[in-house]
C-alpha cells in the first residue's frame, strides 16, 4: 500500500470507528508502529486528525470561525438550542457561553421569563434585548472575533465576582478520555473560570462536537452535569459518554 493510500485508509477508519490505536493498526497493515505513528504525526500537522497518546482522535469541525459554524448542522443546534432553553428556571443567574448553539439557546428562552443572563457572547446579548424580564449582563474585555466573544483579564475578573446557578457552555470537542476542550487558549480560559463559577454545567453538543478533540482542554468529561445532544447523534458516539457517568438530556426532551 502507497503513502498516500495508506493515509487515506487512516483518515476513512477514523472517520468510521472515532478512534485510532496506532500499535493495533500497524499490526492490522503489517507495519511497525513507528511508520504509523509517523502517518498520524503528518496528517496531524495537515490538520486532519489529532493525535493523543498511543494514537489519533477526529479534529473538531468546529473549530472553524462563526459564520462557518453557523452553517453546521443547523436544525441540531436549534433543537439542542430549544431543548437547553428549557432548562433554564425562572429567578435563577445563568451563564450563557458564545457560539451558535447558545445563540438559539437565547432565541428560544421563552418571553415571560424572569431571569439573570449573564454573557460574554455579543450575540446572544443582542437576542435578549426583547426579553422584558431577562436582565442581560454582558461581560467586558477584548473582543475575539473568530468566535464573537470577549476574553482576557477584564472577562475573567468579572467572571470572578459572579456566582452562576448553571453555565450553558459550548465546545468544539466532547470525548470521554480528552474531555471537554476548544480551539483557543484564552477561550479555554474563559470557559474554565465560567465552570468554576456555577453549581452546573450543561454542555450544548451536536453531532459533529461528539468524540471530537481540539487542542485547549477546559476540564475533564467528568466535571460536566448534564450533556445535550441532539436525536442525530448516534449509540456510538453517545454511549461513551454514558458510560463516564455524565447526565444526558436528548434535544427532544427525553433525559436517560
Amino acid at each position: 500500500m502507497l503513502t498516500s493510500q495508506r493515509k487515506q485508509h487512516i483518515l476513512s477508519l477514523l472517520r468510521r470507528e472515532g478512534s485510532i490505536v496506532a500499535k493495533d493498526l500497524g499490526a492490522q497493515l503489517g507495519l511497525s508502529e513507528d511508520s504509523i505513528r509517523r502517518d498520524l504525526r503528518e496528517l496531524a500537522a495537515q490538520g486532519l486528525l489529532k493525535r493523543v497518546h498511543g494514537g489519533a482522535l477526529p479534529v473538531a469541525a468546529a473549530e472553524g470561525d462563526f459564520a462557518r459554524r453557523m452553517q453546521l448542522v443547523p436544525d441540531e443546534k436549534v433543537a439542542i438550542g430549544r431543548a437547553a432553553a428549557g432548562l433554564v428556571v425562572g429567578g435563577q443567574v445563568v451563564f450563557i457561553d458564545g457560539g451558535t448553539t447558545a445563540v438559539q439557546l437565547a432565541r428560544h428562552l421563552p418571553m415571560n421569563l424572569r431571569a439573570t443572563v449573564v454573557t460574554h457572547s455579543p450575540s446572544v446579548a443582542v437576542e435578549l434585548v426583547s426579553h422584558a424580564d431577562i436582565e442581560v449582563v454582558v461581560l467586558g474585555g477584548r473582543l475575539f472575533k473568530h468566535s464573537v466573544v470577549t476574553v482576557g483579564a477584564a472577562t475573567m475578573e468579572a467572571i470572578s465576582r459572579i456566582r452562576a446557578d448553571t453555565y450553558f457552555m459550548g465546545v468544539t470537542g466532547v470525548q470521554a478520555e480528552a474531555g471537554l476542550t476548544t480551539g483557543d487558549m484564552e477561550e479555554a480560559q474563559v470557559k474554565r473560570a465560567l465552570m468554576d463559577a456555577s453549581a452546573e454545567t450543561v454542555v450544548l453538543a451536536s453531532s459533529e462536537k461528539l468524540g471530537a478533540v481540539s487542542a485547549w482542554q477546559v476540564h475533564p468529561l467528568k466535571r460536566a452535569g448534564r450533556i445535550v445532544h441532539s436525536t442525530q447523534a448516534s449509540r456510538k458516539m453517545i454511549e461513551p459518554l454514558r458510560k463516564a457517568g455524565v447526565g444526558l438530556v436528548r434535544a427532544d426532551g427525553d433525559a436517560h
